[in-house]
């Protein structure tokens, strides 16, 4: 075991490094969890337990500074019902954030 620092400086990188690798494990733990999370719904229902699906509407911008949404050709899109994307597929609390696009 190594004898603690008595520089200040190499006392504060030492808490400094060790606050980093602290969150990256934090990190790393959550998305493990997430994914064992969505890895289970997946397994009991099928992808119906995990995955879902959010409709988009198109929107378009007027001259007059208003804008016009398309409800006549709503777009789906599969998302997953977790924290992070997993498969490819976004998170369904961020897809649900754009549901009007612009044209």
């Amino acid at each position: 075991m190594r004898p603690p620092p008595r520089n200040p400086m190499d006392r504060l990188l030492r808490a400094v490094r060790r606050a980093i690798l602290t969150s990256v494990l934090a990190l790393a733990g959550l998305y493990a969890a997430d994914w064992l999370s969505m890895w289970v719904r997946s397994g009991r229902g099928g992808d119906d337990g995990a995955l879902g699906s959010v409709t988009y509407y198109v929107v378009a911008p007027l001259k007059s500074g208003k804008s016009e949404i398309y409800f006549d050709q709503p777009q789906t899109e599969i998302c997953v019902h977790a924290l992070f994307p997993h498969r490819g597929y976004r998170p369904c609390w961020y897809a649900d954030r754009d549901r009007f696009h612009s044209a």
